[in-house]
C-alpha cells in the first residue's frame, strides 16, 4: 500500500511500544493481583505505565483508571456519574463521538426520565456554541457536562476550558473525550479545568485494549462492572498487562514527539489542502482550530464512499466517516449539526495524517486523487 491516510480510526504500534509489550505475553505473564514473583513483577509494570500515563497529561498516577477502550472510559464517566449524582439535566455538543452520544442518551431514557438531554449547537465550522450553553440552563441545571476536546471527523478543537468554567459555576461535573487530541496538541488535565478525560492508546502508536479515564481523585462513580475490585473499585477485571504496558510506552513518547511531530504533519496537511483547494474542494472546518493532522472535505457530486473505495484501490487508505460508528452508514451527523446541505455530506472523505507519512506521499495521492475524479467525472458524462 502506497499510504495509510486513517491515523484517526487507528495507529501502527510503534516498535518501541511493542518490545516493551512482547516479554508481557510470556516470560512475563504473571497476573498483577497474585503475590507471588510474577504477579509482583506484572504489578509493577502496571504501576509504571499508570504514571507515564499521567506525568504526559499533568495528573497523578492515582487519577488513571485502565479501562479496555476509549468508549468503555467515556461511559464509565457518564453512566457511572449518573448513577451517583442526583438526577438533572446532562449537557453534551451536538458532535461528540457515538459512545458519548449513545450513553447520555441511555442515562436520560433511565431514572424515571429525570434526567434531561441537551446538546450544544456548534456553528458551521463546527465550534461548539458556548453561548448555547447558558440557553441551555435557562430551565434546568445541568448535572454532568461531556464535550469533546477535538473532533474525530473535522479535527476542530473545542474551548473546552471555557464550557467548564461555565458548567462548574453550576456545581456540575465536567468530563472531556480528548482521544483525537492527545499525541497531536499539547493536553493538560489541569488547564482543561475538567474533572474527567479520556484517552485511548490505539490513537497514539500503542496497542487496541488499552485506555483510561483520568478522573478528579474527588469524584465517586458507579461501577459498569462488578467483581474483584480493580482499578480502586471502579473497573474489575485481570489487568490487560501487555497493553497496559504498550499504552505507557506510547504516552512517553508522546512528549518526547509531540512538538517536532506536529509542525511537520501540519505541513503536510497544508499541502494537500492547498492542492484540494485547487481541485475545488469544500473543507469543513476550515478557519477553526484544528488538531494538526486532519482534513475534512468533500468534491462536490462525488460520493464519498465512492472516493474511498477508488483510492483504496489506488493504495490510499482514506475514511468516509468515523470508523468506530461505520455500521451505521449514513450521513455524518457532525456535518448535519454544522448545517452542511445532506448532498454535499455525502460526498465528504476524511484524511488524516500521522508520524509515517512524508511530503511525496501527500503528492502521489493528489495525483491519484485527480485520476479517479477526471475517471468519475467522465464516467458521469456518459451515462447522462
Amino acid at each position: 500500500m502506497d499510504a495509510y491516510f486513517d491515523h484517526n480510526a487507528t495507529t501502527a504500534v510503534d516498535d518501541a511500544v511493542l518490545d516493551a509489550m512482547l516479554p508481557y505475553f510470556q516470560t512475563k505473564f504473571g497476573n498483577p493481583s497474585s503475590r507471588h514473583v510474577r504477579g509482583i513483577e506484572a504489578r509493577r509494570a502496571v504501576n509504571q505505565a499508570r504514571e507515564q500515563v499521567a506525568d504526559s497529561v499533568g495528573v497523578q498516577p492515582a487519577q488513571v483508571v485502565f479501562t479496555s477502550g476509549g468508549s468503555e472510559a467515556n461511559n464509565l464517566f457518564i453512566q457511572g456519574a449518573a448513577g451517583y449524582l442526583k438526577p438533572a439535566q446532562i449537557i453534551v455538543s451536538a458532535v461528540e463521538h457515538p459512545c458519548v452520544m449513545r450513553a447520555a442518551q441511555e442515562v436520560a431514557r433511565g431514572a424515571n426520565g429525570k434526567w434531561n438531554l441537551r446538546r450544544l449547537a456548534v456553528d458551521n465550522l463546527g465550534r461548539v456554541d458556548v453561548a448555547d450553553f447558558d440557553n441551555a440552563t435557562v430551565k434546568q441545571q445541568p448535572g454532568l457536562v461531556s464535550v469533546m476536546l477535538a473532533n474525530n471527523e473535522t479535527g476542530v478543537i473545542q474551548d473546552v476550558a471555557a464550557i467548564s468554567e461555565k458548567a462548574r459555576a453550576y456545581g456540575a461535573w465536567v468530563h472531556t473525550d480528548a482521544v483525537q487530541a492527545f499525541g497531536k496538541i499539547p493536553v493538560d488535565f489541569a488547564l482543561l479545568n475538567v474533572h474527567a478525560m479520556t484517552l485511548s492508546a490505539h490513537k497514539i502508536y500503542g496497542p487496541k485494549g488499552a485506555a483510561a479515564l483520568i478522573i478528579d481523585k474527588r469524584l465517586l462513580l458507579k461501577p459498569l462492572i462488578y467483581g474483584g475490585g480493580h482499578e480502586n473499585g471502579l473497573r474489575s477485571g485481570t489487568e490487560n498487562v501487555p497493553a497496559i504496558v504498550g499504552f505507557g510506552v506510547a504516552c512517553g513518547l508522546v512528549k518526547s514527539r509531540i512538538a517536532e511531530s506536529a509542525t511537520r504533519i501540519a505541513a503536510m496537511r497544508a499541502r494537500l489542502e492547498q492542492g484540494l483547494a485547487e481541485m475545488g474542494a469544500v473543507i469543513f472546518g476550515l478557519g477553526a482550530p484544528r488538531v494538526p493532522n486532519t482534513c475534512y472535505f468533500a468534491l462536490p457530486g462525488i460520493e464519498g464512499d465512492t472516493l474511498v473505495v477508488r483510492l483504496d484501490k489506488a493504495g490510499f487508505a482514506v475514511a468516509s466517516g468515523a470508523a468506530c460508528s461505520s455500521v451505521n452508514p449514513g450521513q455524518s451527523h457532525v456535518l448535519e449539526a454544522m448545517g452542511v446541505e445532506s448532498m454535499l455530506a455525502r460526498c465528504a472523505v476524511r484524511v488524516s495524517l500521522g508520524s509515517g507519512n512524508t511530503l511525496a506521499q501527500v503528492e502521489n495521492f493528489l495525483k491519484a486523487l485527480r485520476g479517479v475524479v477526471g475517471e468519475l467525472k467522465r464516467m458521469s458524462m456518459v451515462t447522462l
